[in-house]
């Protein structure tokens, strides 16, 4: 209800990321999956959830895969209709307060090699979206790899193994209205990514005898 999602909402959105990562966490502990085997995914605001908890947990996942995502907490609202939803996220440019906030969890400004290998990552941007702007999720990846793969590191930190890769998709927005032809595409790339990441064995359907 509208208590659950003010509780999950401006200054208290943190919860949301803990929430997250406690469904990973017991799904892990009660013997379901393990973190080798455990995938993550979101669109838009959920891929901004994607990312934060990457960040926030790398160990807890193997794979995360991140839809149109809104990467750049501390600029969103100047880009097309990201000044709408200062109403749901604040606005760093409104007080210090905000910006405090808003930076200890915006994807693209707390990627760090300090708690070792992180995930795989996949993030997918369409090239004319006009709501997530293609710039949160090339900006997120870009850092990625710089900060884990091309920046020097010191001595025994971990070595970034997993693959950190974007698929962008050409004459295409934020997602709705997709042609069939691309929906299956990204469906199979994204399948066989995760599947890869997961060490996932493909089953094959029995035919039906009839």
């Amino acid at each position: 209800g509208e208590r659950w999602h003010k509780d999950g909402s401006l200054m208290k959105k943190q919860n949301v990321f803990d929430d997250f990562q406690g469904c990973a966490e017991f799904l892990v502990s009660s013997g379901y999956t393990s973190p080798e085997r455990l995938a993550i995914e979101g669109g838009s605001n959920g891929g901004l959830l994607v990312g934060a908890c990457l960040n926030q947990r790398p160990d807890l996942f193997s794979c995360g895969v991140a839809h149109v995502g809104v990467m750049d907490m501390l600029k969103f609202q100047r880009f097309t209709i990201g000044h709408a939803w200062k109403t749901d996220f604040g606005c760093a440019e409104e007080s210090d307060e905000w910006f405090d906030y808003l930076s200890k969890y915006s994807p693209l400004h707390n990627i760090t090699r300090e708690k070792g290998q992180y995930p795989a990552v996949m993030v997918l941007t369409g090239d004319h979206d006009d709501r997530v702007v293609p710039l949160h999720s090339l900006k997120y990846i870009a850092e990625l790899q710089h900060q884990l793969i091309h920046a020097p590191s010191s001595s025994g930190e971990c070595e970034q193994t997993n693959p950190l890769i974007a698929r962008v998709e050409t004459r295409a927005g934020h997602g709705a209205g997709k042609p069939t032809k691309k929906v299956i595409e990204e469906c199979a790339d994204v399948y066989g990514f995760v599947a890869a990441c997961t060490q996932a064995q493909w089953q094959v359907q029995p035919e039906v005898q009839e």
